[in-house]
């Protein structure tokens, strides 16, 4: 993994930053990048990439999430899917020593019980391909008033989004670190 970076400054995520280069154009970060920031969460029919989302006519709404955008300049659609599936792991197991609860995964999506023996959703996430790159885009909910499905945010649990953001790009960054390394380590066998 090239660069990571968590930003403080407040960016509403509405679907225009999971385009190739906008790290880059935004932050002067090139090549494979993974940026985290805080913001609202507004995405339009329009702008959706999960195509079941908008056959589904569910837009994605929360007032303040954790949002994490990532950018890869090797692999296909395929490997992009299963980076993401690598991120939404390891933010699972880090919820779940941060908060000693159970987080259950569903595919790409995190839940955790709201209290009330109902599932809330912790998450978004999606992944997809440009001419240049494959970008995913993670949203953690941070504050959950007013959001068009149950759900379960940062805030209520007691977790500093901020530690946990860093914490969760280093356990990323470390992942996609020790692939490569053991990708790069063995020797080919003969038939």
């Amino acid at each position: 993994m090239q660069t990571l970076l968590f930003t403080d400054c407040g960016i509403t995520y509405d679907g225009h930053q999971l385009t190739p280069h906008w790290i880059y154009r935004r932050f002067d970060l090139l090549g494979d990048a993974v940026v985290a920031f805080i913001g609202p969460c507004r995405v339009e029919l329009s702008e959706m990439v999960d195509l079941e989302d908008v056959k589904d006519n569910a837009p994605i709404y929360s007032p303040e999430m954790l949002h994490l955008i990532a950018e890869f300049f090797s692999g296909d659609l395929h490997l992009a899917v299963y980076r993401q599936r690598l991120l939404i792991v390891t933010a699972k197991e880090l919820l779940e020593t941060l908060t000693m609860r159970r987080v259950t995964r569903k595919g790409d999506d995190l839940y955790l019980d709201r209290g009330d023996g109902r599932p809330g959703k912790l998450s978004v996430s999606i992944a997809t391909t440009s001419a240049t790159s494959t970008l995913i885009h993670t949203g953690f909910n941070v504050h959950t008033e007013g959001t068009p499905v149950p759900t379960v945010g940062l805030h209520e649990l007691g977790i500093d989004v901020a530690s946990f953001a860093t914490t969760l790009l280093a356990r990323f960054a470390s992942e996609l670190n020790s692939i490569w390394d053991a990708r790069c380590k063995v020797r080919a066998v003969a038939e």
